[in-house]
């Protein structure tokens, strides 16, 4: 078995402004992007958009992937959920309620060239919480993963909240490194009718969505993805983040 795959991450925003148009871009862009595993964030639970999407891939572009999720606790379970579509076969599952702020992360196992590789899915709460909360969260997740090290490698996706020279990604550094710093957020999304959020903000003014690597994963090439409007509306995107990739080698 190959030891080299792709990775992508992407925050769906739930399935907020023109989401029924924006998942079709989804669609459309995972089947250039071609990843064997793809970490979402925002997964809209009620109206089960993973599963959506996961139907969508393999009904319209002949990807065919298994989904895991992980609900948000408390009352955001309701609402929101992690998950990784994923090409490979899992051989098990696991999660960490942070205790904070409803936020959680997922991991799933896979066996890739015969050694074990652990891929974590999480979402730091929003920039508008003081970095604090951000910080503890960030100290929970690698505490978390020095409890599976029985993994050969690990890699986590996410969107962070925070800014490279933010506390809780210096944090991230002292475990992984990202495969990217590039501006990754916000597109200004609008409902029909309203007011574009962010508009204030220059468009992907700011990296927050990352993947993260431990010693011994090589990255053969990275960038941006799900970074491209509609053909006929330059104001629809694929959702307020873009995402990011990365090809990447067991070493």
């Amino acid at each position: 078995m190959s030891t080299s795959f792709r990775v992508a991450t992407l925050n769906l925003e739930q399935d907020h402004k023109c989401w029924d148009l924006r998942r079709d871009l989804i669609v459309a862009q995972t089947a250039e992007v071609k990843p064997d595993f793809f970490a979402l964030n925002e997964i809209h639970v009620p109206s089960q958009t993973g599963r959506w999407l996961r139907r969508a891939l393999a009904e319209l572009n002949g990807q065919r992937f298994s989904l895991v999720q992980q609900p948000k606790a408390g009352e955001d379970g309701r609402e929101q959920a992690e998950g990784l579509l994923t090409r490979h076969s899992i051989i098990e599952v696991d999660s960490l309620d942070y205790r904070s702020h409803d936020c959680v992360a997922l991991v799933a196992r896979f066996e890739i060239g015969g050694r074990l590789l652990d891929i974590y899915v999480t979402h730091l709460i929003a920039a508008r919480v003081d970095e604090s909360a951000r910080e503890f969260q960030a100290e929970q997740l690698i505490a978390w993963t020095k409890t599976r090290t029985d993994a050969d490698f690990s890699i986590v996706c996410g969107d962070f909240n925070a800014l490279p020279d933010a506390p809780s990604i210096r944090l991230m550094r002292s475990a992984f490194r990202p495969t990217q710093s590039e501006p990754t957020a916000f597109t200004p999304l609008q409902e029909p009718g309203a007011k574009p959020t962010h508009s204030e903000w220059p468009r992907f003014d700011r990296c927050i969505d990352y993947i993260w690597l431990n010693e011994g994963i090589g990255v053969k090439a990275s960038g941006l993805c799900f970074d491209k409007p509609a053909a006929n509306n330059p104001l629809l995107w694929p959702s307020d983040h873009v995402g990011v990739w990365a090809d990447l080698e067991l070493n």
